[in-house]
Parts: structure tokens; C-alpha cells; sequence
């Protein structure tokens, strides 16, 4: 294993399992604990108040997360020095993952605790910190994050609110409107970002009380009916100078590295409301009878609660992967040096960019996978408020929206591999010119070795040399030009989504294979022989597609011939596999076998 500090999108010229991954095995009972108490609470006091909350009850929302306050699960990740429990990301990412039932206050809650509380930790003064975080930590205050304007979501940094500096120089004067803001029906604070004489992005904390600072009607939503999102009106607003979180036009770096975890912590959460998805049409297809048997017993079925699992899983894997990676960096930086909380978020956690956008998109697309899935087994019932599935399917539509659309994210993932490569962060031109030598002289390649997944090992590296390979060729058609290819970018960007998928699974089913053993593994080395047929495919489509999209003629059939000699040979019996998978999960009553 691998004892060099890892790096971001290292997935893509790293060997298979040649470093160690974050597993849910990792997890101690204290972790389990934490992620027990927000489970419990849910459970008991959250969804026993669903009509109430599903027909926004005025009050009931900031209740519930004074009272998840009082339970300690709003300061999981502000530093103990602030209040806080500073639990690692990969616990609060298993937390969020069981509180995340009823979307209504999960969306509620990880407004407060993630988006609307890791400004102030990662870039408020000590005194702003003093002022402020034990009372988010404890729900005495309750916080919103405002960023996005009716005219500029996507692209942030077109935001029309304006800040100028007052006569008396004490305050700045903010005046703007910020749309589509979580909480922001009771939020006591807000992290609000203004242009300083409409040039220099800032970000300042407003208090809910300031003169000048109103909230629009609330939303009417196709999903998360019970959260709050209103308007942000802000008319002459006086803001203290002390206020200024951060360097003044610096707010583009709060914005997007906070976004980072927003990114992940979405992805992640998503999971929770997948499980119960899959749980709940696992049990329904064991009892509903039709044409004398239960409709579990149907390939078509099967196959359905087969798919489902697998992107459980995969987007598991992935996730606290993820957060281990995370965990691991942060660990490296001295606690007691100068502006740790920020070389936290600029250094550690900004290294993964990319993977934190992939767990965005693909956990987010699993979501909506899994709560279609499920609400067609349900069938009609499932189309009715009798049954969660219905709740689930409307909830889970606004994840790909959220904290940048997919469609960004797809975006933000090769841009940022092609940066880092220009910037000689990452040597995958060395991997490309490995390569091209492959190409050249087929003894070099690799070939599948010996174990249970020996096949889907070698499938795995194949389809990292698919990636390079096209990389290669959009750089040497015209690097400058490649921003403005968004369709090439897009199927880019689903190859390396795919890879950092199979990479992360492999890592996962072959550790552990070494923990217990090949027999009581067999669930997850169906689940990742699976995953990895389909995923190869995939990446080698991909490669087919973007080169057809640049290049004509015998040098495209010669670019193909290449891209056949990347491919790996996949004899999977893939129908018989999701067969038997699907039996153990109805068996087990649905995702217990990838449950922490």
C-alpha cells in the first residue's frame, strides 16, 4: 500500500488498491453512536411530525433543529477550541447519512450545520467566531447561506448585490436580492456575498434583526415542502465592518471551497434516502403476490432491486472513500500553525475538488435512480402519499440543483484535472506517454492476474487508459478550445466519474476480502463484477464518442483500433448475478448488507 500523501484525481494513474481506502468497517463504536443518536431522532421526533412538516407548519422546522441542537448534533464539525465536537468527516458524513429520512429537515439541517456554519469555521476572525459559533453549535442561533440571485445561479460571480462603504466608515451598505435561500424563514444569520462597489466579491455576516434586511413568501416546491426558501431582500442594509468574513474580494474562495463540502455532504446524504428507497421496495416486492407469487421472484424485478443496490454501493464506496481522503490530509496539517481552520479548507479539502463533484453527481443520480426504481415496484401505490416512495421521488429532485447543478459539476471536474495537469500537480502526462508505450509494444500492457476479481482489476486499469488516451487527443486538437466544448466535456467527465466509481468499489470489495473472506464477500463481488461490466462499457463508448466527434477518416479507424486494444474482455453472466443479488437483498430486507 501506498504510504505517500494522497492527491486528488491520483485515482486516475494510481493501480488498483495500491492505496488504502476509508471503509464503513472503519468506523468504532463511538462513530456508530453519533450516527445512532441522529438516526433515533429522526426516527422518533422528526418523521412522527411528517403531516406537520410536509404542510409547513410555521415554527415546527427551527424547533426540530433547536432540538437537534440540544442533542449535540449541530456542532459535529466545529473544532472542539469552538464548541464544537470536531468529528471527523467521514463520522459526519455517516451521521448526515441516518438523519437523512426526511429531506425536509435534513435539507434544513445540513443548511445550518454544513453551507450556513463553514464560513464562519474555516474563515471567521477569533472574534467573529467568539460571537457567533457556540450559539450555532448549540441552535441558539440557526443559520442561511446567500449566495444565489435571480439572475446569477450557476454563474455566482455575477451577483448584482452591491456593497459600499458608508460615510462614517463603520459599516458597509448592502443592497441587493438573493433567491431560493434554504432557511431563510427563520435564520438568525446569514452569510451573505456582495460585490464592494460592485467589483471586489465579499462575503459579510448579517444578523436577521439588521433594519433593512426582509425574507419574500415562502417557495411552493415540488419537493422538500417542510424546509424553508425564501427571498433574501436586503434595502440599505447596514453591516459592521467587523462583519467582513474573510479578505475583502476574496469571497469567490468562501464560495466555492464551502460549496466543496456542500458538494459532498449532498452526495453523501443522498445515500440515507437511497437505503430507505431500496429497503422499502425490497419488502413490498417480498409480499406483493401477483399471478400466485411474489413479484421478488420476477427477473424483471430482480434485476430492478439488483441495480439499485449496485449504486448503493458504488456511491458508498465512493462517499467515504471521500471523506478518508479528506480525514487523511486534514491530519497532515499541524493543528497549532498559523490559520489552520483555513489551510484546512483551502489545502486538504480543496485537493478534492473533483472527487467531492463526482460524489455530488453520482450519488445524487443514484438517489433519483433508486426512487424511481422503487416507486415503479410499488406500482400504483406507489404513485400515492400512502407509501414514503412518493415523498422520496419529489425530495430527491432537487439534489441535482443543489450546491451547483450537475450539469456544473460535470464541468468543474475536467476543468480542474486539466488545470492541475497544466500546473504539474498531477503527472498524467507521464501516464499518457506509459501510455502511448503500451500502444506501441502490447508486452507492455497490463494483464489480469489471479483472485476473485482478477478480471475486473485489470477492466479497472483499462479504463483509466481509455481516459488518458482521449485526454491525449483532445489536448493535442486544441487545448484553448476545450472549455467551450461542453458536450466533449460532459463525456469526459462521465468517464472519469465511471473510473473514480470502479476504482473506488474495487478498493473497497478487495479490502474487504481481506478482512473476512472470499464466502461472506459474495454480495459485494457480485455487486462490483457487476458495476465494472457496465462501467467499462461506459468509459469505452465514451473514448469511441469523443474521438468520432474530432477526427475523420483512416486516422480515426486507426484511433479506434487503439481504443479496442484499451478494452478489456468482461464474460459476465451479468443476468444470473443480478438474480442471485437480488435474493439476498429481499432476503436481508434491502441495504443491510452496505449499512455501517
Amino acid at each position: 500500500m501506498s504510504t505517500t500523501p494522497a492527491r486528488g484525481a491520483a485515482f486516475l494513474i494510481e493501480p488498483v488498491g495500491s492505496r488504502d481506502v476509508f471503509i464503513c468497517a472503519d468506523f468504532n463504536e463511538t462513530d456508530r453512536m453519533y450516527a445512532k443518536t441522529a438516526e433515533d431522532f429522526v426516527d422518533k421526533e422528526v418523521l412522527s411530525r411528517l403531516p406537520e412538516i410536509e404542510a409547513g407548519q410555521e415554527g415546527l422546522m427551527p424547533q426540530l433543529l433547536k432540538r437537534a441542537g440540544e442533542l449535540g448534533l449541530l456542532m459535529l464539525d466545529i473544532p472542539e477550541e469552538d464548541g464544537g465536537l470536531g468529528l471527523s468527516k467521514a463520522t459526519s458524513m455517516l451521521v448526515s447519512e441516518r438523519a437523512a429520512k426526511c429531506a425536509s429537515f435534513s435539507v434544513s439541517w445540513g443548511a445550518h450545520t454544513g453551507i450556513g456554519t463553514l464560513p464562519l469555521v474555516y474563515y471567521g476572525t477569533p472574534a467573529q467566531k467568539e460571537r457567533y459559533l457556540a450559539k450555532l453549535a448549540s441552535g441558539e442561533l440557526l443559520a442561511a447561506y446567500a449566495l444565489t440571485e435571480p439572475g446569477a445561479g450557476s454563474d455566482a460571480l455575477a451577483a448584482k448585490t452591491r456593497a459600499v462603504l458608508a460615510p462614517d466608515g463603520a459599516n458597509y451598505v448592502l443592497n441587493g436580492v438573493k433567491q431560493f435561500i434554504t432557511n431563510a424563514g427563520f435564520a438568525d444569520l446569514f452569510t451573505v456575498f456582495a460585490k464592494i462597489d460592485g467589483e471586489k466579491f465579499t462575503a459579510f455576516l448579517v444578523e436577521r434583526g439588521t433594519k433593512g434586511l426582509s425574507t419574500g413568501a415562502e417557495e411552493q416546491k415540488l419537493g422538500i415542502r417542510g424546509s424553508s426558501t425564501r427571498q433574501v431582500i436586503l434595502e440599505n442594509v447596514e453591516v459592521p465592518i467587523g462583519n467582513v468574513l474573510g479578505e475583502i474580494g476574496q469571497g469567490h474562495k468562501i464560495a466555492f471551497n464551502i460549496l466543496n463540502i456542500g458538494r459532498f455532504k449532498l452526495g453523501c446524504g443522498a445515500l440515507g434516502v437511497a437505503k430507505e428507497c431500496l429497503n422499502a421496495a425490497s419488502r413490498y416486492a417480498s409480499e406483493r403476490q401477483q399471478f400466485g407469487q411474489p413479484i421478488a421472484s420476477y427477473g424483471m424485478i430482480q434485476r430492478k432491486i439488483a441495480d439499485m443496490a449496485t449504486r448503493i454501493y458504488v456511491a458508498d464506496s465512493m462517499g467515504y472513500r471521500t471523506a478518508g481522503l479528506m480525514d487523511e490530509a486534514i491530519a497532515q496539517l499541524d493543528p497549532k500553525g498559523a490559520d489552520h481552520a483555513r489551510r484546512v479548507i483551502e489545502q486538504a479539502i480543496e485537493e478534492f475538488t473533483i472527487e467531492d463533484s463526482i460524489v455530488k453527481v453520482f450519488g445524487t443520480e443514484a438517489l433519483d435512480m433508486v426512487a424511481d426504481e422503487a416507486l415503479q415496484i410499488f406500482g400504483g401505490y406507489g404513485f400515492t402519499a400512502d407509501y414514503p416512495v412518493e415523498r422520496h421521488y419529489r425530495d430527491a429532485r432537487i439534489n441535482r440543483i443543489f450546491e451547483g447543478t450537475n450539469e456544473i459539476n460535470r464541468l468543474i471536474i475536467p476543468a480542474t484535472l486539466i488545470k492541475r495537469v497544466m500546473k504539474g500537480g498531477l503527472p498524467i502526462l507521464d501516464f499518457i506517454k506509459q501510455v502511448e508505450a503500451e500502444l506501441q509494444d502490447e508486452t507492455k500492457r497490463p494483464r489480469p492476474g489471479n483472485g476473485p476479481l482478477a478480471l475486473e482489476v485489470h477492466a479497472t486499469e483499462m479504463s483509466k487508459r481509455l481516459v488518458a488516451y482521449v485526454i491525449k487527443v483532445l489536448i493535442e486538437r486544441d487545448l484553448a478550445s476545450l472549455k467551450t466544448k461542453q458536450q466533449h466535456l460532459e463525456v469526459l467527465s462521465n468517464m472519469i466519474i465511471d473510473v473514480y466509481a470502479m476504482d473506488s468499489t474495487m478498493a473497497r470489495t478487495l479490502k474487504l476480502i481481506r478482512l473476512k473472506d472470499e464466502a461472506d464477500t459474495q454480495n459485494q463481488i457480485d455487486i462490483t463484477r457487476i458495476f465494472v461490466a457496465s462501467a467499462h462499457e461506459r468509459v469505452a463508448d465514451g473514448a469511441r464518442r469523443l474521438v468520432a466527434n474530432e477526427i475523420e477518416g483512416e486516422e480515426l479507424r486507426r484511433c479506434f483500433e487503439e481504443i479496442s486494444s484499451l478494452e478489456a474482455f468482461l464474460p459476465i453472466r451479468t443476468f444470473h448475478l443480478k438474480s442471485r443479488l437480488a435474493e439476498q437483498v429481499v432476503a436481508a430486507g434491502g441495504s443491510s448488507f452496505s449499512v455501517c
